[in-house]
């Protein structure tokens, strides 16, 4: 699943590919920002994101299509 994560005052979104479920996300979420604490996710290549809590804006959660190459469209 591709998560793309806004954070405050970054003009740029943060990209992480992983392999957690939407709701595993959502719990590690929860669970840091109740406790003020670092959201940390890890990634397909076996690294980790840590992001503090209170920092985060947004979460775009995306699902797992692969992505299309070429050009035009095919019916």
């Amino acid at each position: 699943m591709e998560i793309k994560i806004g954070i405050q005052s970054v003009p740029r979104e943060l990209l992480v590919e992983t392999k957690s479920s939407f709701e595993e996300v959502q719990r590690a979420l929860a669970a840091a920002v109740a406790d003020g604490g670092i959201l940390t996710l890890g990634d397909d290549r076996g690294g980790r994101v840590l992001i503090p809590a209170d920092k985060i804006a947004y979460l775009e959660f995306s699902g797992s299509e692969p992505r299309r190459i070429g050009f035009g469209n095919t019916l």
